[in-house]
Parts: C-alpha cells; sequence; structure tokens
C-alpha cells in the first residue's frame, strides 16, 4: 500500500514536471519566435504588402498613401522597408496597379519633406496631405495612361475621400500597435478602428483560394474569435459587422458575410464562459445556422470546414497572444492585471523615492548630531596661553629671556595661572608663583589679560552650546521627518489585499436581512482600522445603515462598527452610499466655555480639539503674550503649526520644539505664547500632557481630583526648551479639565490657587462638560464681582466607553469574517 502511494506521488511528480516544462518549451518558443519578428520588422513588411494589394470595389488602392504617410511619422527608421513592401503588394496584384502604387509612394514621399518644410511634425494636417497626395497621383496616373473621362474623376474624388477617412483611422489604429502602454483601456472608437486596419488586411488576401476554401474567410473567423474570447458577445459582434462591411466592399459576392460574421460572432461571444470550446462552439453553430437559413445548402460544407480551420488557428493561438490583446480591451482580467501592475510599479517608484528622501533626511540629521564637545587637551591649553602671550610677553623687552633662555619655567608659570583662572573663573586673591613673579616685568597685565581672555572664551563656548543646541534640534526635526517618510512608504507599500470572498460574504449576510445591495467594496479589514462602503437603493430616511448594516459587521467582525459617513440622498441611480469604520473603545464629550477681557469680542487663548486620525484626540489651550488681537494672532498661530505637526506624524515632543524654534526666530520682539497639550489615546485611554508655561490640569475621578502639573517656560522665549511629557491613564467617567491662566490665577487674594481650583472643582455636582465649564467660569467671574481681569478659557472633556446605539443582530448562518493576512 504505502509502495504504490509512493509510485502515484512520484508519478503525479513527474507528471506536473512534465507539464511544467512543456509550459516552460512553449513560452520560450513564442518569445523567440516574437522577437525573431520584432528583430526583422515581419509585422510592418506584411501590414505593407497586404495593403498594397488590398482593393475595394475591384480597382480602388486607398490604403497606399495613408499608410505611407502615417507610418513616416511613427516609424521613419521602416519607411523604405515599407515603402517597398507597398510596392511589392501592387505588383503582386496586377502592374497597372503596381505602377500606380509608384507612382503614389513617390509623391506621397514629396509631401511628407514639403511638410517637414512647415514644421509640421504631427498629425494636425496629414488627413489633408494624403487627400491632395491621393487625388493628385491617381489624376497624373490617369492623365499618363489616357484615362481621363468622368467616371475616373469620380472614382478618383471618392478614392481620395476615401484616404482621408482611413488616415483618420490608420492614426489611431497604428498608434495602438506601435506606441500604446499596455496599462491603457482602448475607447470604443479605438477597437473600432484597431478592427477596421485589421479587415483592411484581410482584403489583400481576396482571391486566395486553396480547393474552395477561401483565406479571407478563415482569417475573417479566426479575428472573430480572438475578440469575442477576449471581449464577449458586444465585441464579437462589432466585430463581425466591421469586418463584414469591409470584405464586402473589397468583394461584392461576400455581402451575406456581414449577417454571417454578426451573428456568429454574437454567439460566439455570449458563450466565453466556455472557454475556448464555447467560443469555437458558438461560432460553428452560428456558421451552420447562416448557411442553412440562407439557402446556401450547397456552400454548407465549405463554411464549415472554413470555421473549422478558424478553429484549429484560434487553439493552437499563445496565451500570450490573446493575452495581450486582452490588455487592451476594457473591463478585462487581463486589462485590470495591467492596470494594477502599473499601478504597482508607480506605487514601488512613489515608495522608492519616498525612502531615498528618508534616508537622506537620516544622513543629514546624523550630520548635525555630530557634534560633541571636544575634550581638554593640551591643544587647547596652548592655544589660550598663545593668546594671552600675543597682547603681553610679544612686545615686552625680556621675551628672550624669559622664553629662550628660560622657557620651561616661564611655561609652567603661565600654564598654572591658566589652570587657576579656568577653575575659579577669576585671578582675584590668587598669589602667582613666586620665582614667575619674580622674573615677570607685566605680572599685572598678563593676570588682567588672562581674566579677558577667559571671559571671551566662555562667551565663545556659550555661542558654541547655543549653536549645538540648534543643531541638536535641526537633528532632531530632520529625523522627525524621515521617520514619517520611512512610515508613509511603508504604508503605500503595502499589498492590496484580495477581499472577494469577504465582500460576498458581506452581501450575503446583507440580502439574508432583507436588504438589497448593489455593491460592497472593503477595503481595509485591518483590526482597528476597517473601511467598508456599501452601495444599496436608498432607504428614504430609515436609517438602515445605523440600525442594521453597522450591528451586523458588528456581529460578524467582532468589533463596534459604526457608520463614518453617509449619503442618504438618492443618487442619478437610485442608489445611497454609506461609509463604515472602526468604532473607537472611548469617545470624547467636549465643553468649552470663554471670555475676553473687559467683556471684548476677541480673546487672546485659542483653543483646538484635533482628530489625528490614527487614533488620537489631541486637545489644546494656547494663551498669547498680552490681551486682544496680537495675543490672539500669536496663539492661533501657535496651534495652527502644531496641529500640522501633529497631523504629519511628528511626536507631540518635537512637535513642541518646532513650534517654539519658529516663535523664537520668526521676530525680534518678545512674543511668545503658553502651550497646554494633551493627546488621548481612543483604544486605551492613555494620555500624554506637555505643558509649556500653562497652567496645571486636573483630572476629577468621582469625588477626587488628580492635578497635573509641569514646569517649563512658554514657547518663543528660549531657541532651546526642554519639553517634560506626564503620562496619565484616564478612566471612563473621568472629567478632563484644561484653563488657561485667566481662569487659574483670577483669585488673585488667595494663596494657594492649586487647593482652591481643586475644591471648586470636587464641588462640582454635575458631570456634562459643558455644564462644568460654564460652572468654573462663572465662579472666577463672580470672585471679581463680575469684572473680566484676562482672556479666560476652560476645556472640558469626559471619557466614556463607546455604547454603540444599536445592538448586533443575531442572523442565522452568520460565520464570522476571516481577515486576511497584511503583507507589508
Amino acid at each position: 500500500m504505502i509502495a504504490n502511494k509512493n509510485v502515484t506521488g512520484t508519478s503525479q511528480a513527474w507528471a506536473r514536471q512534465v507539464s511544467e516544462q512543456v509550459h516552460t518549451t512553449a513560452d520560450t518558443w513564442t518569445e523567440k519566435v516574437a522577437q525573431a519578428a520584432q528583430k526583422w520588422n515581419v509585422l510592418p513588411l506584411l501590414m505593407g504588402f497586404l495593403l498594397g494589394r488590398a482593393l475595394i470595389l475591384e480597382e480602388l488602392t486607398p490604403f497606399v498613401v495613408p499608410y505611407f504617410m502615417v507610418m513616416f511619422y511613427l516609424r521613419r527608421d521602416l519607411l523604405a522597408a515599407t515603402g517597398l513592401a507597398l510596392i511589392a503588394g501592387a505588383f503582386s496584384q496586377t502592374v497597372p496597379v503596381g505602377l500606380q502604387a509608384v507612382l503614389s509612394v513617390v509623391l506621397a514621399l514629396l509631401a511628407c519633406k514639403l511638410s517637414e518644410r512647415f514644421r509640421q511634425k504631427d498629425f494636425s494636417r496629414t488627413p489633408l496631405f494624403v487627400m491632395v497626395t491621393v487625388f493628385i497621383s491617381h489624376l497624373l496616373y490617369n492623365v499618363l495612361t489616357d484615362q481621363v473621362n468622368t467616371y475616373e474623376l469620380v472614382m478618383v474624388g471618392v478614392e481620395s475621400i476615401l484616404g482621408f477617412i482611413l488616415t483618420l483611422i490608420f492614426i489611431q489604429s497604428l498608434s495602438i500597435i506601435h506606441l500604446a502602454k499596455p496599462y491603457e483601456p482602448l475607447k470604443n472608437e479605438e477597437i473600432v478602428s484597431l478592427v477596421i486596419l485589421l479587415a483592411s488586411l484581410m482584403t489583400g488576401t481576396v482571391d486566395w483560394v486553396v480547393e474552395g476554401i477561401s483565406m479571407e474567410h478563415v482569417l475573417s473567423r479566426y479575428l472573430l474569435l480572438l475578440f469575442a474570447f477576449v471581449g464577449g458577445g458586444t465585441i464579437g459582434a462589432a466585430v463581425g459587422v466591421v469586418t463584414g462591411l469591409i470584405l464586402s466592399l473589397a468583394n461584392v459576392g461576400a455581402l451575406q458575410q456581414i449577417n454571417l460574421l454578426a451573428f456568429s460572432g454574437l454567439l460566439a461571444g455570449l458563450l466565453k464562459e466556455g472557454g475556448k470550446v464555447g467560443v469555437s462552439a458558438g461560432l460553428l453553430i452560428g456558421t451552420a445556422i447562416l448557411a442553412i437559413y440562407g439557402g446556401a445548402q450547397d456552400i454548407l460544407y465549405l463554411s464549415l470546414v472554413e470555421t473549422s480551420l478558424a478553429i484549429v488557428l484560434f487553439i493552437l493561438t499563445p496565451a500570450a497572444l490573446w493575452k495581450k490583446v486582452a490588455r487592451f480591451i476594457p473591463g478585462t482580467v487581463e486589462n485590470q492585471q495591467s492596470h494594477q501592475e502599473y499601478m504597482r510599479r508607480v506605487r514601488d517608484v512613489t515608495a522608492g523615492k519616498i525612502q531615498q528622501f528618508s534616508d537622506l533626511f537620516t544622513q543629514l540629521s546624523h550630520s548635525f548630531a555630530q557634534t560633541a564637545d571636544p575634550e581638554e587637551s593640551e591643544e587647547q591649553a596652548d592655544a589660550f596661553l598663545s593668546r594671552v602671550t600675543e597682547f603681553t610677553c610679544q612686545k615686552c623687552w625680556k621675551k628672550e629671556q624669559c622664553w629662550e633662555k628660560d622657557m620651561q619655567s616661564t611655561y609652567e608659570g603661565m600654564r598654572w595661572l591658566a589652570e587657576k583662572v579656568h577653575e575659579n573663573g577669576t585671578l582675584a586673591g590668587i598669589t602667582p608663583p613666586r620665582e614667575w613673579e619674580r622674573k615677570c616685568v607685566k605680572t599685572e597685565k598678563v593676570l588682567t589679560v588672562m581674566e579677558q581672555e577667559y571671559d571671551r572664551e566662555q562667551s565663545f563656548e556659550i555661542l558654541k552650546k547655543q549653536v549645538k543646541e540648534s543643531r541638536k534640534l535641526v537633528a532632531d526635526q530632520l529625523s522627525g521627518v524621515s521617520r514619517v517618510m520611512r512610515d508613509f512608504a511603508q504604508e503605500i507599500q503595502r499589498e492590496g489585499m484580495e477581499l472577494s470572498f469577504q465582500e460576498k460574504q458581506v452581501s450575503k449576510a446583507l440580502e439574508g436581512l432583507g436588504l438589497s445591495v448593489r455593491r460592497v467594496d472593503i477595503h481595509s479589514l485591518e483590526e482597528g482600522k476597517v473601511d467598508i462602503e456599501i452601495s444599496q437603493p436608498s432607504c428614504y430616511g430609515r436609517d438602515e445603515c445605523a440600525k442594521i448594516v453597522a450591528p451586523m459587521l458588528t456581529e460578524i467582525l467582532g468589533e463596534n462598527i459604526i457608520v463614518r459617513e453617509r449619503h442618504c440622498e438618492a443618487q442619478k441611480d437610485g442608489s445611497c452610499t454609506m461609509c463604515l469604520a472602526s468604532a473607537k473603545t472611548f469617545e470624547i464629550d467636549i465643553g468649552i466655555a470663554g471670555a475676553a477681557k473687559d467683556g471684548k469680542l476677541l480673546s487672546g487663548d485659542s483653543f483646538r480639539t484635533m482628530d489625528l486620525g490614527n487614533g488620537k484626540m489631541a486637545l489644546a489651550i494656547s494663551d498669547g503674550m498680552g490681551n486682544g488681537e496680537r495675543a490672539f494672532l500669536e496663539s492661533q498661530s501657535a496651534l495652527d503649526m502644531l496641529q500640522q505637526l501633529l497631523r504629519s506624524g511628528i511626536d507631540e515632543k518635537l512637535s513642541i520644539k518646532t513650534v517654539n524654534s519658529v516663535l523664537a526666530l520668526r521676530s525680534t520682539d518678545e512674543m511668545f505664547a503658553t502651550v497646554d497639550l494633551a493627546l488621548v489615546d481612543l483604544q486605551t485611554a492613555h494620555t500624554r500632557f506637555v505643558k509649556i508655561g500653562s497652567t496645571p490640569s486636573f483630572v476629577k475621578r468621582g469625588p477626587d481630583v488628580i492635578t497635573i502639573s509641569a514646569n517649563n517656560l512658554p514657547v518663543g522665549i528660549l531657541e532651546e526648551i526642554e519639553v517634560d511629557v506626564v503620562s496619565r491613564t484616564l478612566k471612563p467617567g473621568d472629567l478632563l479639565i484644561m484653563m488657561s491662566d485667566g481662569i487659574y490665577e483670577a483669585p488673585r487674594h488667595i494663596e494657594n490657587r492649586q487647593a482652591w481650583m481643586k475644591r471648586i472643582i470636587a464641588e462640582l455636582e454635575t458631570d456634562n462638560p459643558q455644564e462644568v465649564a460654564d460652572l468654573l467660569l462663572e465662579k472666577v467671574i463672580r470672585q471679581h464681582s463680575g469684572k473680566i481681569v484676562d482672556d479666560m478659557t476652560v476645556l472640558v472633556a469626559r471619557i466614556d466607553r463607546f455604547v454603540p446605539q444599536w445592538s448586533a443582530i443575531q442572523v442565522h448562518g452568520m460565520q464570522k469574517l476571516e481577515r486576511p493576512r497584511i503583507v507589508s
């Protein structure tokens, strides 16, 4: 038994290996053939040959000049080969047709050169040039052959008009072949133009008959199979109509081909779900039915043979060919995959560029960060002494005796004094070494210059420290920008997930509840970041999205889902759209109260509540220096910059430092503002407080009041500040109270303002944030007998657990959605 299993497994593996080798060999052979055809320009030469011998109404040759002149602008490198192919194809028809083609090609070349003299390098006037060239060339040929009559003149006019129309068609179709990108879907008119070109090529095979089998019929049905298999019934019917019409113009006796190809193309396209077999069966049935229905039983056998040969060619066609065609047809899987590949390449290139900028900012950050203080060394001490002796010993008459004859003792004495001045900051009260003092005749001057040089050195050290601090701030800012860009690059490199199974599961669950769903688009199923868009017929205000859809998704996803956005008004198609997303574990209710000094309209305080978009909420109050418009602009500017920095992903400490550096450097006036910032994580209620020159905040938890404070100067005063971050974890029901100094410092006669404020907050009997804010503002104003002595702002936030408005609905047989693993 075990042996049989081993044999079976071995045979299956061998068969699989052989199959893979066959596919690999076929793909390699196909690629080699395609490369050889491209190398020798087989396609342009074959097209030129067929279009050169193609006729319309058995005497018109309108294809030569349009093809030659369009190729002049598209592939000038193939112009000579194109002209020879056109002439060869024309001579294969008849000698007069060949001579006429020679004359047409020569005049077309002269027209192209003439257009270049007029700096005409696009297709804007090419159809007119073609029409004039066709008319002149054919009229000249008729004059030379003495065939000038009314009928010939009319036919020349018709042929020139056909050349004008064919030029417009060739411009689009040949551009698709030579210039089109694989991710660009074709428009309907471009598809028709391409089919007209292919049908025009088939007219070059008219009269190619072998044993009664017409080559044009075989190729036209093969073309029909290819497009019906790729595009379905609509494309198949359109290709059949266009191909039959062009072939009937070339051969008036083939007028019935229009009906046959149109019906067969429609039937073959409708059976495309059956693959190549279904499409082939559709063409075979359609051909047989039309042949019998038209009473042409005598040609039924030949028609079936021609269809069978087309089917054989279609089955032998490599997958690479029809997949390449499918890339251009809108709505096909290959076209969507091609577009996705293009978008993936664009995404990867964009992410790579962003990553390069991130690496650049990281390198710049490292460069600015490499500013460590150099350690004290002998060179620094000698440099200090050389600067002292430059102003003292260089002009002394005992210079040679001190520094040449007795250099060692002089240097040791000067070095001892330098150490003392660095230790004490001064030489007052310091007695120099007796031997050195006995030899030096400028002792007082040396001591004075040494102290001055020491003061100068200390000033320079302060400047170096400031430069170092500025460099450190710049390094931190560059590092923060680098981190944000790196995170963004990783985010856009995230692979798209295949969520079609989950979309069908959601649609089935909604239909089980009696709802009619038109479309379900799942953008993300990542826990905490669910993003789903659903379209359904208008509910006419019944609020089905919040009452039914969101609770149902809550049940099958295992986390609270809310309606983030909805458009209940009926769209043009009578539908409404809803966007559903993950609900946060906690929610915040906010109350604001404020007043301007002396009851004015404009307060110097500003506040901001910011949804940072990553599950965090920021609450901030800023108090500008002074009162009125200038203070308001200062505080508003600080909060605007802070909001932009936080939303970009930069952490709060670096954001505050950046705001401080901007406010400190942008004006020479004394302009500063306090910043009181609280960052609340709505998933864990963990809160980080940053206080720059602001008053304490308070957390009311039942009867208890917790004080949160930090000691930092306001932003804009110093170029470098230390930011202290205080962390607290809030609980459901907590009241977070933030206030400006106008509220906190209003009771001037009270020494312990913190205790007074805690008592006032503890005595509040309401937990409504807006009522708390109003009561605190009222109590403070009453302390001053109704006077508003300063700008006052109080912000109150209550932390609560999120409770969905509607409970989940239990649906029989409902399964949990399987969250796909996210691959970065």
